[in-house]
């Protein structure tokens, strides 16, 4: 690779918890045991980015804000995000038993403008004198997603010793090495776009949410999700049929009686005329 090439980055558009490990995404074996955890939750498909009940609203017009002071709540939030656009929904993550910030939370917008100029300009602002970053909504538009509680998520701190590559903070650098082909297709992990890298001055497009459905088609829990709306389906197919076939044989006993009556009337007729 060219020395141009040297500080040229790419970023995720579906997430492998192995690929997101590693600093050019070539990495074809997880490096610690968070990347570990996160590979047999995606295999065994325990995490479902559709079944939060309190994930709402257009993923196209929200983003994520996280590094946020365990003070910061939602009105002061509300106000310094209000500057990019009408928020229409905010939801500050809050710890389930104690009610205290998580330090990070969700912001919708009213249009995906306002989302973009968000993304663009409250990057490394600051609230509550601590500096934010802000990224796209990707639980819902990253096919095969794994949060960061499960050993997944993207970027990270250096003293939390769990680095996550691929996002807006830790973008993939472009590779140094040559890239294993074989052992990527094998992981099912995507290559790195050779040809096709950024700097990091440019702003990457969010992940398409067509593309998640699609691949999240083949995830185990879609399948079972899939099986569980088809079987009340099956039942209700069947039952018809069921019905169809009784009403059918019904109609065949009504008029089997019918030509019988018919039947005896005209011998009891006959009986009547001898």
């Amino acid at each position: 690779m060219s020395n141009a090439n040297i500080n040229a980055v790419f970023y995720a558009d579906t997430y492998h918890p192995i690929q997101a490990g590693s600093i050019d995404g070539t990495d074809t074996l997880p490096h610690d045991n968070a990347v570990y955890r996160a590979v047999l939750c995606s295999a065994a498909g325990l995490y479902d980015p559709f079944g939060d009940p309190k994930v709402i609203g257009d993923p196209y017009c929200t983003v994520f804000v996280g590094r946020l002071s365990r003070f910061t709540d939602e009105e002061t939030l509300r106000k310094a995000m209000s500057k990019y656009g009408t928020v229409k929904i905010l939801r500050l993550v809050r710890h389930i038993v104690t009610g205290a910030s998580r330090g990070y939370a969700f912001v919708e917008y009213e249009t995906e403008r306002e989302m973009r100029r968000a993304y663009e300009d409250a990057h490394h602002s600051l609230i509550d004198d601590y500096e934010v970053i802000v990224d796209y909504y990707r639980q819902h538009l990253m096919p095969g997603w794994i949060p960061r509680r499960l050993g997944g998520g993207l970027g990270g701190k250096k003293e939390s010793g769990q680095l996550r590559f691929g996002g807006r903070e830790r973008p993939f650098r472009a590779p140094l090495r040559p890239i294993p082909y074989a052992d990527l297709q094998r992981l099912g992990i995507p290559p790195p776009p050779e040809g096709r890298y950024m700097s990091r001055f440019q702003v990457p497009s969010p992940p398409r949410c067509r593309s998640s459905h699609a691949a999240m088609d083949d995830s185990p829990a879609r399948q079972r999700r899939s099986r569980d709306k088809e079987e009340p389906s099956h039942r209700r197919h069947r039952r018809s049929a069921d019905r169809d076939d009784s009403s059918h044989k019904h109609h065949k006993h009504r008029e089997h009686s019918h030509q019988h009556k018919k039947r005896s009337t005209s011998r009891d007729y006959d009986f009547l005329d001898h």
